[in-house]
């Protein structure tokens, strides 16, 4: 690829279902109409989604994850040794009750050559057909790690367990080159979940497998593939889950792994300052650092001098070459999305452009 990634003005991925794709769903679960009749609306929705974000003009494409319910759930429970189920208690988002859903291990895991998320890929490339730079994103391999999902009785500790996560991980990498993937986003809540649960006696322990568990997938992966990771803090229904800055994870997150890019939340208070990104500067994998400056949880446009009072506030810590703006999170992490209208969505997405090109020129 010529162009540097992440580019300049970037999003995290997802986007707001339309009314014809929950439909559909709703349709496809109530046994309405079967699954081609479904992938065939679901075509149709991110056809129409390409053009609504090349018209925005974003050069890096995704599907916003509409073949989705979950932004997570519906990788990971397609993995051998992972299923889904309904769990006693949900996830605790602030001020909304999110569904009962999620995956525990149920068995060895490893990649599954059939997963439907390669075939995915390929359709959105066909779809995109080389009018832009195609992303395509899965969840962390550190989603695995919460003990309620490993400590099922299969394995017979977390070592191990995670030496198979791992070359599921390096299977599933290789396999989303070999379809064509030269763009691949790592999206991870746990470095969250750690920033949040810090004072805890297991931090140390937790955060040095989480290290290790990013740097043995990335250590073979394609010189030509670009894999960046999302930062997230929870995103349902416009709420949150976690609180807490970068600082007790950025030693190891900024300084260590060998990601491409770091998509970042930094759109209030909890993310706390851009100190930590000073970790960054000694990482010998140079990439860049993703401001998610521009909420995706509130449709009220931000201030352009304000998100570039910001910028220069970063660039006082990390080079200004090296930092590229976002919106904070996608827009529709599940399927049940932000509240904000798609029209709200758009005039966000064009404040991103806007602003990047003012502060970097055209990528």
């Amino acid at each position: 690829m010529s162009k540097t990634l992440p580019l300049r003005a970037d999003t995290v991925g997802s986007y707001l279902r339309t009314a014809n794709l929950k439909q559909a769903r709703a349709d496809f679960a109530a046994g309405k109409i079967n699954r081609d009749e479904l992938t065939r609306v679901e075509d149709q929705e991110i056809a129409k989604l390409v053009d609504d974000q090349l018209a925005a003009g974003l050069q890096v494409l995704t599907d916003g994850e509409f073949r989705r319910s979950w932004w997570h759930i519906d990788f990971l429970e397609n993995l051998n040794g992972i299923e889904g189920f309904i769990p006693e208690q949900a996830y605790a988002f602030k001020g909304a009750e999110v569904r009962k859903y999620n995956t525990r291990c149920n068995g060895k895991v490893s990649w599954n050559e059939n997963h439907p998320f390669i075939a995915h890929y390929k359709a959105l490339e066909k779809i995109v057909n080389c009018r832009g730079i195609v992303k395509y994103t899965i969840p962390s391999p550190n989603q695995l790690m919460y003990p309620f999902i490993w400590q099922t009785g299969v394995y017979a500790d977390k070592q191990a367990f995670c030496e198979d996560v791992r070359q599921t991980y390096k299977d599933a990498i290789q396999a989303f080159y070999n379809a064509g993937c030269r763009y691949l986003q790592i999206d991870d809540v746990y470095w969250g979940t750690l920033c949040n649960n810090h004072d805890q006696p297991d931090f140390a322990e937790n955060k040095k497998f989480a290290v290790e568990n990013i740097q043995a997938i990335l250590a073979d992966k394609p010189a030509d593939m670009t894999i960046t990771t999302h930062v997230c803090r929870g995103n349902y229904k416009s709420t949150y889950l976690l609180t807490g800055a970068y600082d007790p994870v950025a030693p190891e997150l900024f300084g260590q792994t060998a990601y491409d890019g770091y998509f970042l939340e930094y759109d209030n208070e909890r993310s706390g300052g851009f100190e930590p990104l000073k970790y960054f500067n000694d990482n010998p994998h140079k990439g860049r650092i993703v401001l998610g400056l521009v909420t995706s949880k509130f449709p009220e446009l931000e201030s352009k001098d304000a998100i570039k009072a910001r910028i220069a506030e970063a660039a006082k810590i990390v080079p200004l070459d090296q930092l590229a703006l976002s919106p904070q999170c996608g827009f529709a992490s599940t399927e049940e999305g932000n509240i904000m209208t798609e029209a709200e969505q758009w005039a966000k997405v064009r404040l991103v452009e806007e602003i990047a090109a003012e502060v970097w020129g055209e990528d």
